[in-house]
């Protein structure tokens, strides 16, 4: 039985007591972390403190020692990261990481490379509302785009999967700042489109102050969690814990 989400429901992401150690160095201590059914969480911490290793923990890239991960549902923790996929999580890797060489559309169907072709149509659409420059690029090289806008293309190429849960890892890394707060407000309106979402980030007042709920990772540990907007107003425990 999962723990019950804040809001009452049962999570659609659940992390119960994860363990995780690369050899003998034991990274996640005791992680337990919930993503509710078309929420926006964000997960904050400085570096090396454990949020790419959560990452790949959701994903199945390592496996915990102990603890549970559960995805819609199922338990999740022994499950390779193609079987997590076709469930319905995607992600938005560090440094967006398109497919260069290859054309905005043509990434686009990349991101749907599990779907059937007869299905896509509503997608492109979705996609194509939501980032109108993707259709005005379609046939450029991705490679030739700029950091923001290949940033909308790895999201576009994301959500082509049709996921249920969409992971972003520090959306904002490599961007001029003037772009981070664009990159932000593509990230919020993703979420109102219904898309459930666990942001990455270094950044906490820009992510804290789009997100409905956020954690705080220190060495491994999840020391702080609550409202984003709890959260944002503490500046005793912002300046402690990230920095700010």
């Amino acid at each position: 039985m999962s723990a019950p989400h804040p809001n009452g429901e049962s999570p659609l992401l659940e992390l119960n007591a994860i363990d995780t150690y690369y050899g003998s160095i034991h990274i996640l201590q005791n992680v337990n972390l919930q993503v509710g059914e078309g929420e926006l969480v964000c997960l904050l911490g400085g570096n090396a403190s454990g949020k790419s290793t959560t990452l790949k923990t959701i994903l199945g890239i390592v496996a915990p020692r102990n603890g549970t991960v559960r995805f819609g549902g199922e338990d999740v923790t022994t499950k390779v990261t193609a079987h997590r996929i076709a469930r319905g999580l995607a992600i938005v890797p560090e440094n967006r990481r398109v497919f260069a060489p290859m054309t905005v559309l043509e990434n686009l169907q990349m991101g749907a490379y599990l779907r059937p072709k007869a299905d896509l149509k509503e997608e492109f659409e979705r996609v194509y509302s939501l980032f109108p420059l993707l259709y005005e690029r379609r046939r450029q090289l991705a490679g030739t785009m700029s950091g923001g806008e290949q940033q909308m293309l790895a999201m576009g190429r994301a959500l082509m999967s049709k996921p249920k849960l969409l992971l972003m890892d520090e959306p904002s890394m490599g961007l001029a700042p003037i772009l981070v707060e664009r990159s932000f407000e593509i990230i919020s309106q993703v979420h109102e489109s219904g898309v459930a979402m666990l942001v990455v980030e270094q950044n906490a007042n820009v992510s804290l102050s789009i997100a409905d709920r956020g954690y705080v990772l220190s060495t491994g540990r999840v020391v702080l969690e609550g409202k984003a907007a709890d959260l944002l107003e503490d500046e005793d425990l912002r300046k402690a814990y990230l920095g700010r």
